[in-house]
């Protein structure tokens, strides 16, 4: 059909904050966990060029990567897309460094949970002391 644009060059302005917002939260956890983005692009199985345009919001990351994308960056879907559990209504712009680790704790298994809170605990109270 001549003259039809194709769905993914007609971007809505909210559409095009939206993924220029989720790919500055990846490209921040990316470099987070000292990883490249030729790393992510061969664990995504993509050329590196695509995988940089996803950082930077000018290309829709198909709803088919997130989760490989997720759990190579320790993401859950809603941290992804911007839905944290943690509310940051309180405090505009990105997260505290301390509010990342409090994340990525909610995000480790229950047992790993309680054994970075005892150690918390101990470092808490020999800093009382």
């Amino acid at each position: 059909m001549a003259g039809v644009i194709p769905p993914r060059t007609t971007v809505n302005s909210q559409d095009a904050q939206f993924f220029k917002a989720m790919g500055a939260r990846i490209s921040q956890t990316r470099r987070e966990k000292g990883l490249t983005q030729q790393q992510v692009a061969d664990h995504l199985g993509i050329p590196q060029q695509t995988y940089a345009h996803y950082e930077v919001g000018d290309v829709r990351i198909p709803a088919s990567t997130l989760p490989l994308l997720g759990q190579m960056l320790g993401l859950t879907p809603n941290d992804l897309l911007g839905h944290s559990a943690t509310s940051r209504k309180s405090k505009p712009g990105p997260m505290s460094k301390l509010d990342q680790q409090i994340e990525r704790i909610r995000q480790l298994p229950k047992t790993k949970q309680h054994f970075v809170m005892e150690m918390l605990d101990m470092v808490i109270a020999q800093a009382g002391h």
